[in-house]
């Protein structure tokens, strides 16, 4: 088996991992409940701090996403199927929840910032819908976010000397207050999704 081959399984393997640990967090925060019927306080594991630029070059940290839940997604403007997928189903979510869409926000944040510039996001992610924020910054700062929120992301070098990035898949489910509260796995129906984000819509308007 090559090289190349052993990395990916490796990967992959990675992926499946980080998915068990956000499903078991997931469980925990959704299975416990008050008397009052409210779900437990969302757990620290996986989210932080962090500061990054859009597609306009301004500034943005996790306190700009504040007051609405986020739905934030990690990867790259060169990703051949996974990324636009999931900005095409994330576009889908947004159509399917009319007017309720803006009562979240929509963050992609890139594994790749050697080549996605703030332009560059702006033009791949706005083609989608320009309600998605396209975030980029220095390798330095895209190495904090990456690490806060527990992504696994990785350069594969090509065969012509170019390369793509080996990420994990899943779209981050941030409450209002931005603690984690769970994913969309790739590829999920879109009837999950929808009760996923129509819950956390409605979780947040249960706690203003």
């Amino acid at each position: 088996m090559s090289g190349l081959k052993l990395f990916r399984y490796g990967a992959w393997a990675a992926v499946a991992a980080l998915a068990v640990v956000s499903g078991y967090l997931v469980f925990l925060q959704t299975a416990g409940s008050d008397k009052s019927g409210g779900l437990i306080e969302p757990l620290a594991a996986i989210g932080g701090p962090f500061e990054l630029v859009n597609g306009s070059g301004e500034t943005v940290t996790e306190k700009t996403f504040a007051g609405k839940p986020t739905l934030m997604f990690f990867g790259f403007t060169y990703c051949p199927d996974v990324c636009p997928t999931t900005l095409a189903e994330m576009q889908g979510w947004m159509e399917a929840l009319g007017e309720d869409a803006d009562k979240l926000n929509y963050a992609y944040v890139t594994v790749d910032p050697e080549r996605d510039t703030p332009d560059v996001m702006r033009d791949y992610v706005w083609a989608f819908d320009k309600r998605i924020q396209p975030l980029t910054g220095t390798r330095e700062q895209i190495d904090v976010i990456l690490k806060a929120y527990r992504v696994y992301a990785r350069k594969v070098p090509l065969d012509d000397g170019d390369y793509t990035m080996d990420h994990s898949a899943a779209v981050y489910l941030m409450n209002a207050d931005h603690k984690f509260v769970g994913t969309i796995a790739y590829g999920e129906a879109e009837e999950t999704a929808l009760k996923k984000l129509r819950r956390l819509i409605d979780n947040a308007a249960a706690s203003s």
